[in-house]
């Protein structure tokens, strides 16, 4: 009986010190689980910067004026001076249109002057009708306005300086009035100035209140990428597109080397004010899988949390965030977020 009681005790004991050892284990692994569950972070302080609230925008360059030159009048070409690509001066000759109309009116001018002056006469004693002195001064009036307007179609000179970019007719042809070029005009020249140079920008209606006249510009082209355009805003349109709720805002850029010209294709950027905004390293900001959500990691009190956000400006390798559920001067989790869930424990580091 006593070596059966013996034998109890003895299997009580090992039981025991079983058990003690267990809980030992398993409580050392628990600790050693939770050391290595927290994540091991960095951060930085949540601060404002000063940015620029700019777009960039997509522009045809065009001619900063073009004219389209041509008689008022069908006639003879007798002479086209510049050919295209010459480069010509205000008040330069450029066309020379066949005089013979001209010539013809003038000669009727001075036949109706003599005429007229008979008429002043006889009208004091009575030998012409007041109706007939009208008639012949209304003629007289007409006949030198005709001349005036030939007289300005006869020799044709260029309205500002700039280059020839397109010519239609040949010395000694016949200028009929038709219309002959690609918009529907007629013309047999085609002057454009292109210093400055100007570029049309659709802009969105909710920037009308802070577009100004003057408002200084940048401009860049992919011929000449290391080549940066400055210019100024010259018209804001005032009437809105009711189709697109755009408006159109043309800017005139210096084009002293004239290595810009219409035609090319360049990229405007708008820069609206400077203002204040919470810009943070881009790599803090993290996006969900599948979706267009954003979202960084704040820490307090050694605890992530996890707060949604929108993005606005990127500035290299800082972005713009926007959020009602941050601060200045919150942690933001820039390092060691890449497997963070809401909640999770975590450590700071330098």
């Amino acid at each position: 009986m006593k070596t059966k009681n013996l034998f109890l005790i003895g299997i009580l004991s090992v039981s025991f010190m079983v058990l003690v050892s267990c809980g030992a284990d398993s409580k050392a692994r628990k600790s050693e689980s939770e050391k290595e569950s927290v994540k091991t972070v960095k951060i930085a302080k949540i601060s404002e910067k000063e940015i620029g609230r700019e777009i960039d925008y997509s522009a045809n360059l065009l001619a900063n004026e073009e004219v389209y030159l041509a008689p008022a009048t069908p006639g003879r070409i007798i002479k086209i001076y510049p050919e295209v690509g010459d480069r010509v001066s205000v008040g330069q000759v450029l066309i020379q249109m066949d005089p013979t109309q001209l010539n013809t009116s003038k000669l009727q001018l001075q036949s109706l002057e003599k005429d007229m002056a008979r008429l002043d006469t006889l009208i004091q004693y009575g030998g012409v009708s007041q109706q007939q002195y009208d008639q012949m001064k209304t003629q007289l009036e007409v006949t030198r306005s005709n001349i005036e307007l030939l007289q300005t179609n006869i020799v044709m000179t260029a309205p500002f300086s700039g280059i020839v970019t397109a010519k239609y007719f040949e010395n000694g042809e016949l200028y009929s009035g038709a219309p002959n070029t690609q918009v529907g005009k007629a013309a047999i020249l085609i002057l454009q100035q292109i210093n400055p140079i100007k570029a049309i920008i659709n802009v969105s209606e909710k920037y009308y209140p802070v577009i100004k006249q003057g408002l200084e510009v940048n401009l860049v082209s992919d011929i000449y990428p290391n080549e940066v355009f400055t210019g100024k805003i010259s018209l804001v349109h005032p009437t809105i597109n009711a189709a697109t709720k755009t408006f159109n805002v043309e800017i005139q850029i210096p084009n002293n080397k004239q290595l810009l010209r219409p035609g090319m294709y360049a990229r405007v950027n708008l820069e609206f004010a400077k203002e204040t905004a919470v810009v943070v390293p881009a790599i803090a900001v993290l996006q969900q899988i599948g979706t267009n959500r954003r979202y960084v990691f704040i820490h307090k009190n050694g605890i992530a949390n996890k707060i949604d956000v929108e993005v606005g400006k990127r500035f290299d390798d800082q972005i713009e965030i926007i959020s009602n559920n941050t601060n200045l001067g919150d942690e933001l989790i820039v390092s060691g977020h890449g497997n963070l869930v809401d909640g999770a424990k975590v450590s700071v580091v330098e």
